[in-house]
């Protein structure tokens, strides 16, 4: 229904105006490329829309300044890592505070028994541990899922996201297990490793867990990194009824479905997972994450937790659980993630949703939009059932163009899909603003 050539011409022409709006971005962007790969600290910074990337002055609650001075309404907010807002004034007090008392000393710091206490509170798993980063932390969950069961192999969903843990870059091609596409220099065969089913399908996880070879399935409740998709009703419970009978771990990523409460998925759907993982917001945007785990996995882990050998266990990190860590985390869940929050937040995500849903309407244009809590997301087909559904609808050339258009018109979305977040310090009136913008470029685009 969209005409690519008109596409096109409306896409040269966001093209030229982002250049026109961003000079100093552009000398920065030259000089980069001198010195860092791709131009860029992190290559995937690289997928942003326009001819380069666009530099960072300074950002504030759901607003950032670039380096040519433009404001923008942040509905990115980091890809959930600034999911509390930017520079939270309590939170960076308390870095401050930290960083001049010592930031790491392989010790505890006091705040580290706050810590797993609000997390026990939030999430209901008994005892936690700490990393760095939500791929590290599910990186330890399945290394540990491999010693308690004894099982080599761990089963993820098809189109899942877990970061850059091997195990997970895996799709399927037709019956077959391959690397995801994108995927670089992968260590082994992942279909030795990894088995892989579609998401909301019970049957094909039965068959995978009937094997014997699956240590743990590594889910989210609610894919979120390949469009929103949602469990259909009774799936969860098959999901934790067949990994109990076949023996096999249930981890929960809550890295992104956070977005549905204080306690993510977990304690709004009133989920039982042997053991759930937690990343980037509970820092505030200090680098943390966690995963906590039941007292039956926690009693089984306590000889080898205490074992002689436990550096070289493959879990931890010099840097992890470091003090100016805990301290962000703990300062974060004191004022930030609360109920209060997403009283706020998810209606302002359902206002979003709204307003979308409105525009493609109007266009009678056969995309949906779809939300979990805080996060709204519009997507290029009907609403998927399975991650490779909402795969198969991938459109590059209109995906560019829409977030070219709202980055011109001051609203910054995720990069690698249409997604939008929302903390307590967003507007009404910046919901709207996108609404408007979104129905402005259906009417451009029909």
């Amino acid at each position: 229904m969209i005409d690519r050539d008109r596409l096109a011409a409306l896409r040269a022409r966001e093209d030229d105006l982002f250049v026109r709006l961003h000079p100093r971005s552009a000398e920065l962007a030259a000089q980069a490329r001198r010195s860092l790969l791709a131009g860029v600290p992190m290559p995937w910074m690289t997928r942003w829309p326009g001819s380069f990337p666009v530099f960072v002055d300074r950002a504030q609650g759901a607003r950032f300044t670039d380096v040519d001075g433009i404001e923008y309404v942040d509905l990115c907010l980091g890809d959930t890592g600034a999911m509390t807002g930017h520079a939270l004034p309590e939170v960076a007090e308390v870095v401050a505070d930290r960083a001049r008392h010592g930031i790491t000393t392989m010790l505890p710091s006091p705040d580290a028994v706050w810590v797993g206490e609000e997390l026990t509170r939030r999430f209901g798993l008994p005892r936690w541990q700490l990393a760095m980063t939500a791929t590290d932390a599910n990186r330890f969950a399945l290394r540990f899922a491999r010693h308690l069961t004894g099982r080599p192999k761990v089963c993820v969903m098809d189109w899942c996201y877990h970061g850059t843990v091997d195990e997970t870059l895996a799709v399927l091609d037709g019956g077959r297990v391959v690397p995801r596409p994108g995927a670089l220099g992968p260590q082994v065969d992942v279909a030795q490793t990894t088995a892989v089913v579609p998401f909301n399908d019970v049957d094909a996880l039965e068959e995978a867990l009937a094997t014997g070879e699956i240590a743990a399935v590594l889910m989210e409740p609610a894919l979120t990194n390949i469009g929103i998709v949602l469990p259909e009703p009774g799936y969860l419970d098959a999901v934790r009824e067949l990994t109990r009978r076949y023996d096999a771990l249930l981890i929960i990523d809550e890295t992104h479905t956070l977005c549905a409460g204080p306690g993510g998925c977990t304690r709004a759907w009133a989920l039982e997972p042997d053991m759930v993982v937690v990343g980037k917001p509970i820092g505030g945007g200090i680098p943390a994450a966690a995963y906590g785990m039941s007292l039956a996995l926690a009693e089984r882990l306590d000889g080898p937790m205490l074992g002689h050998d436990i550096d070289v266990a493959g879990v931890g990190g010099t840097l992890t659980g470091s003090a100016l860590a805990l301290a962000a985390v703990r300062a974060t869940l004191s004022v930030a993630l609360r109920d209060e929050d997403f009283a706020v937040a998810v209606p302002l995500a359902e206002r979003f949703t709204a307003g979308v849903a409105d525009a493609i309407a109007a266009a009678s244009l056969p995309w949906h939009v779809q939300r979990l809590g805080c996060r709204a997301e519009y997507w290029f087909c009907p609403p998927p059932r399975t991650g490779a559904e909402a795969a198969a609808a991938v459109d590059e050339e209109l995906d560019g163009f829409m977030h070219l258009w709202a980055f011109n018109r001051g609203i910054l979305l995720a990069p690698f899909h249409n997604m939008a977040l929302f903390s307590p310090h967003h507007s009404e009136a910046d919901v709207d603003r996108h609404a408007e913008v979104f129905a402005e470029a259906v009417t451009a685009l029909t």
